[in-house]
């Protein structure tokens, strides 16, 4: 290179010229014709110099500058070409820069149209998996920090609708679902499965943006239940099943005679193994306190005291909704005393008196339930389910009666107090029911009842036992 850069030129820079610009030139400027200016750069880590290129010209009467491109980011060729589009727009009566500033403006807000596009899509194609999780996070809190529904859902709900969106399910869909389990055989669970879908969207319709996507309604509520399950379920799930005394008996000799048979046993890994123990103290607990399996399975050591002969229910345990719920006191027979103080030979070491697997938490409380329904096999409409017992070993009276669940004794027991001549009153507090009355009457009557109750299981406990030892008939049928 013989010219300096601030000297004019017949001509405009090369690559070549400009790669071989010395450091010595630092600052320089560069005419390329045109208005075309370069300003020369070094930057520390770079092999060879950088040209920042602008175009001149003038706006008002005053000098103004318009950035081009800086070589070797931007090639020559972009540089000028740069440079003839804002000379375009100058001739046009703009400003070059004015016109690149809206330009980026104009950009910018075709982004956020984009995103704010994106955005609205998103929610329209919302999908009810992400209803659910929502719903789930902010719109209901179960007792058991919702870990039922979630295996519902998961299980039941989920693999059929969960990745439809929202404003496209209808009521087939919901169909699909519980038709699905009703041919399982599991009319209950289809049920329940309604309720919670139902529910589910009764939140959304109330709350953005779900409430948007479901103009059309809640598609559960246009499904009938009663023309979904079998047509000889019981909606009401009222049950009336109550076991006579003959068949309290029958109970006992069956769960002694598993015991037995099991220990005779030659090969006891190849023996019917019998009902566990805890599961038996269960079944006669239920009768005789008239509790909840569920809230027997929760109870924790420190809840009994087997020297005063009480069982301590705290609110927390006890079914029920919400500021409605309270604690409860059972007196405990002879009869309860018995199978709690053998329930603790065996569970006493733990926290729990129905302990888990690994004893860091109570058994599961549907656990009972279900070991009763699976020796009851023949009133199941379902397969056989694998790693489950689908025998009809307890079955009772020859089936004549139809099947019986841990609640039914608790129903057994409540009906045996009427029979023995306890008052309504005492038997629901037995029961611990909330009492259908007015709120001025149970803030002014606030007797306990405690010697009743406490009478009334002792008379329960009695009753049990001379059953039996005895057919005595407390409960003449099952209604």
């Amino acid at each position: 290179m013989t010219r300096h850069p601030k000297s004019g030129r017949g001509r405009k820079w090369t690559v070549s010229e400009l790669k071989a610009i010395p450091s010595e030139w630092r600052g320089d400027a560069l005419r390329d014709g045109d208005g075309l200016v370069g300003v020369v750069r070094f930057v520390a880590g770079d092999s060879g110099p950088r040209v920042h290129f602008r175009y001149e010209y003038k706006r008002g009467g005053k000098k103004t500058w318009h950035y081009c491109g800086t070589w070797p980011a931007a090639s020559l060729d972009a540089v000028r070409r740069a440079r003839d589009e804002a000379r375009g727009i100058l001739r046009r009566g703009l400003d070059p820069n004015a016109k690149r500033d809206a330009d980026r403006i104009e950009a910018r807000e075709q982004v956020k149209a984009t995103l704010v596009a994106e955005a609205r899509r998103r929610v329209e194609d919302a999908s009810v998996r992400e209803l659910y999780e929502v719903w789930l996070r902010d719109g209901v809190l179960r007792k058991d920090g919702n870990a039922a529904l979630k295996r519902s859902f998961e299980a039941d709900v989920l693999p059929s609708v969960g990745t439809k969106p929202v404003r496209s399910v209808t009521e087939h869909d919901v169909r699909v679902v519980l038709r699905a389990l009703v041919a399982r055989g599991v009319n209950r669970t289809a049920v329940e499965v309604h309720r919670n879908i139902k529910q589910m969207f009764r939140w959304a319709e109330k709350r953005q943006p779900w409430r948007r996507l479901l103009q059309d309604g809640n598609p559960a509520e246009l499904v009938e239940i009663a023309k979904i399950v079998d047509p000889d379920y019981d909606l009401s799930n009222i049950r009336s099943r109550v076991l006579n005394d003959d068949e309290l008996r029958e109970l006992r000799d069956r769960l002694e005679a598993m015991a037995r048979d099991y220990e005779a046993a030659p090969d006891k890994r190849r023996a019917l193994r019998p009902v566990e123990p805890e599961t038996q103290a269960a079944l006669w607990l239920c009768l005789c306190t008239l509790c909840r399996i569920g809230e027997l399975l929760m109870t924790e050591w420190r809840h009994v005291d087997l020297e005063a002969g009480t069982w301590f229910v705290p609110k927390e345990n006890v079914k029920g909704s919400r500021g409605k719920k309270r604690d409860h006191f059972v007196y405990l027979s002879p009869f309860a005393l018995r199978h709690f103080r053998a329930l603790q030979a065996r569970t006493g070491g733990t926290r729990w008196c129905f302990p888990g697997r690994d004893a860091t938490n109570h058994v599961d409380v549907k656990s009972v339930s279900k070991q009763i329904g699976d020796r009851q096999h023949r009133f199941k409409q379902r397969k056989a389910l694998a790693n489950r017992r689908n025998d009809n070993s307890l079955v009772l009276s020859n089936g004549a009666n139809g099947e019986w669940t841990p609640h039914d004794l608790r129903r057994t027991g409540a009906t045996m107090m009427q029979a023995l001549g306890v008052m309504p009153d005492v038997i629901d507090r037995c029961q611990n029911h909330v009492l259908a009355c007015s709120r001025v009457r149970r803030h002014y009557l606030t007797h306990d009842y405690a010697d009743e109750t406490k009478q009334a299981w002792a008379k329960l406990g009695a009753a049990i036992e001379a059953a039996l030892a005895r057919p005595l008939r407390l409960v003449s049928r099952s209604r």
